[in-house]
């Protein structure tokens, strides 16, 4: 009698065990430790699903779609604002004030003198850096939030998803750098100076040296990692709190990532801005004669001839550009990589 009662008992909490993990728990199922053994309850082990973090695809398959997308989309932006930026770079290499006319009569001066492909003139060279930076920027992102579990909302913080911003840049930045160093000096000279990419190379390691492809690179990474930070920060926070209002909006989804890009571009631009006229000075300092050397000296140099708001130079038509062109960097990443991804699912 009371060993029915024990074994009713044990029946029982066992019953009530099963209830609390189907109802409470629905990640989990039960699975026979062999086949042989599906019919015997206690040879059954509770084992989780795995959640399939992929989406359906292969990590092969992320970095190679995070790839195409990131190059497309760098691409893009850069092209619409090419002639805004050839104009800001060459106010940061000059002592001349920067105004909102000055940059019109730049541009209108520019046009008469060389036509409008002149505007352009240094693009070429962006679009050779730019597809590798912005392919390599975009996926080593992804590839940092995945090791350093960004997406995983138990194991992320402000500080992971800064990290991983800063990382990816610094990634794309180090892998890309002399082709931003050319393009800089394309964009402050004449074109009969240096008429190709592959001229300025060859006369910058003619004359100047190996190391010179290399030269404002520490000012470099320390602008791009406030940057690049900041950035991805911002578009991913401003995604995930926008996410519940749009999630069953194709168009309206990327509109929010267009504004959010937007919003990254000016948050990352204004925290690193004076690195970036520090580099720009000393990537371009052996074309317009001028000597600077180091990060310091060069950061001294400015300062004591033109003053602390010579580091924030051009800086308004910043706010002009990069909002744009992270906008739509951004953007246009995020929808071709999901386009991308739904067709190879």
């Amino acid at each position: 009698m009371s060993g029915h009662a024990a074994a009713g008992g044990v029946e029982g909490s066992q019953a009530v065990l099963e209830r609390i993990q189907v109802t409470v728990l629905p990640s989990t199922k039960t699975v026979p430790i062999n086949p042989a053994a599906s019919s015997d309850p206690e040879m059954r082990v509770e084992t989780p699903l795995v959640k399939d973090e992929n989406n359906g695809i292969s990590n092969t398959q992320r970095v190679w779609t995070s790839l195409v997308a990131g190059a497309i989309a760098g691409a893009i932006a850069k092209t619409v604002i090419a002639p805004l930026d050839r104009t800001k770079i060459n106010f940061q290499i000059s002592k001349k004030p920067y105004s909102a006319k000055a940059a019109t009569d730049f541009l209108v001066n520019s046009y008469q003198k060389d036509g409008l492909i002149s505007l352009w003139r240094g693009n070429s060279a962006t679009m050779v850096r730019i597809v590798p930076y912005a392919a390599i920027q975009f996926t080593s992102h992804e590839q940092w939030k995945r090791l350093l579990h960004v997406d995983s909302p138990e194991t992320v913080t402000s500080g992971t998803k800064f990290l991983a911003g800063s990382l990816a840049g610094v990634t794309s930045q180090g892998l890309t750098y002399p082709l931003d160093l050319a393009r800089a000096r394309m964009a402050v000279t004449d074109k009969d100076e240096y008429k190709t990419l592959r001229q300025v190379f060859a006369r910058i390691y003619r004359h100047e040296g190996i190391l010179s492809f290399y030269r404002g690179f520490p000012a470099t990474i320390l602008g791009v990692i406030p940057y690049a930070g900041f950035s991805f920060f911002t578009f991913d926070t401003l995604k995930d709190l926008l996410a519940v209002y749009t999630v069953n909006s194709p168009g309206l989804t990327a509109m929010a990532a267009l504004a959010c890009g937007a919003a990254a571009g000016m948050v990352g631009q204004t925290s690193s801005y004076p690195f970036d006229i520090v580099r720009r000075r000393m990537q371009t300092s052996a074309v317009k004669g001028q000597h600077y050397r180091t990060v310091i000296k060069t950061t001294r140099q400015i300062y004591a001839e033109e003053g602390i708001m010579a580091f924030y130079k051009g800086l308004s038509m910043n706010w002009v550009k990069g909002p744009v062109a992270v906008g739509i960097s951004f953007a246009t990443y995020d929808v071709l990589k999901d386009t991308m991804r739904k067709v190879i699912r």
